[in-house]
């Protein structure tokens, strides 16, 4: 099996790319593919091309100050990007919740004047208070982080990072990203980027769409940096895909199971979780180890036929009294991938030769994305993580 990333690209200026967000949210411009055909229509009206009985699920992440600099006393610049949590937990809700140390792995840049045992400072400032927070390189791009006061590091983060912003806005963080660069829905922090397509949506496009019947749930994927990994690879199949932790509440569970006709993920990460959801409820009814861990290629091994409902039944009854599952996917939606949850995708316009573009081309059709980017391109709209929005109903 061969996927040949060459085809999947377009030509795409620095003019398009959004550097900025649009204002008001809900007036940027809305790409419509439905019925095969194409219109152009502006975000806030999304609800009068929603299909009846259409249930959206977004992701509530919050995204995290992520990226730390701390100044050697040599005066050299240290950058810290977290990526994933070590310890006390790899589970997120419970290292943003930890007062005395966490361990992160991490990008560190300009990590060649980073000495080995070198213990590197910083200060923030809570509630009118100056702290110390101290930086401590591991193994494997480890760097243990402490902190004075019994703050809780999601505050800590909070007060001493800086937004991480994709790298190709090639600009730095703002104090206006802090909200920006935030879905007006998102609760759990986590995060190392936003889910983007949903930054359009607004309490009065919520409110709308209740209006309309439109039901909503939230799951919860923590995006990782590895999202904007450029496919390098000549067969993308070779691509390493990143792994990202999604958190399934029992409520979002049960709703699903209550309204599963039309569901329409906001962003691809809904989607993939959804579609990873599926696939630890399969590997639950064939009694497979690590079940709440998903392989890239795993849905196109061969499988017996299991519907959506037995396979999230499974996963409610895996729940019992806990209330939640914890787990990780690395799962990879490219052309040939039959979707078992989803109908259709709210979404961004994605780079070239990207995973995302892969992932859109399975769902429309190898010639459809070809028309719909050469469409939105024609017709200006603003691509990648600020710019504008698709409804896609194939």
């Amino acid at each position: 099996m061969k996927i040949d990333i060459k085809e999947y690209t377009y030509p795409l200026i620095e003019e398009q790319i959004a550097r900025f967000p649009h204002s008001p949210r809900d007036e940027s411009k809305l790409l419509v593919y439905k019925d095969g055909q194409i219109s152009h229509q502006i975000f806030k009206q999304i609800g009068d091309f929603l299909p009846d009985g259409a249930h959206l699920v977004l992701n509530d992440t919050k995204v995290i100050p992520a990226r730390l600099y701390f100044t050697r006393q040599t005066g050299a610049l240290i950058e810290i990007f977290l990526l994933n949590p070590l310890q006390p937990s790899t589970v997120l809700p419970i290292v943003m919740d930890e007062t005395r140390e966490v361990v992160w792995h991490c990008v560190i840049g300009n990590k060649k004047k980073w000495k080995a045992d070198e213990v590197l400072e910083g200060k923030f400032t809570l509630e009118g208070r100056s702290y110390k927070l101290w930086a401590k390189q591991g193994e494997d791009n480890a760097v243990a982080l402490t902190w004075e006061g019994d703050w809780a590091f999601s505050k800590v983060v909070e007060a001493y990072g800086n937004i991480p912003l994709p790298p190709y806005l090639k600009r730095e963080s703002q104090e206006s990203d802090l909200t920006d660069y935030q879905t007006v829905y998102s609760e759990h922090e986590g995060a190392v980027a936003a889910p983007t397509a949903g930054l359009h949506f607004t309490d009065a496009v919520f409110q709308d769409l209740e209006g309309r019947g439109v039901k909503k749930s939230f799951v919860t994927l923590h995006v990782g940096a590895g999202t904007f990994m450029p496919v390098k690879e000549e067969n993308a199949l070779n691509h390493p895909m990143h792994s990202e932790q999604i958190i399934v509440s029992r409520q979002f569970l049960n709703e699903i199971l209550a309204q599963e006709d039309f569901i329409i993920p906001v962003g691809t990460t809904s989607m993939r979780s959804l579609e990873s959801m599926y696939w630890w409820g399969v590997k639950l009814i064939k009694g497979e180890d690590q079940p709440f861990s998903i392989e890239k290629l795993y849905p196109y091994q061969d499988h017996p036929p299991i519907t959506a409902r037995e396979s999230f039944e499974a996963l409610l009854k895996e729940m019992g009294d806990e209330g939640q599952l914890v787990g990780n996917t690395e799962i990879m939606i490219f052309p040939s991938y039959t979707f078992r949850v989803c109908k259709g995708l709210i979404t961004n316009f994605h780079q070239p030769t990207s995973t995302l573009l892969l992932l859109v081309a399975a769902l429309v059709g190898e010639e459809t994305w070809r028309k719909i980017y050469a469409e939105a391109g024609q017709q200006g709209y603003r691509f990648l993580s600020f710019g504008d929005s698709s409804l896609l109903l194939p």
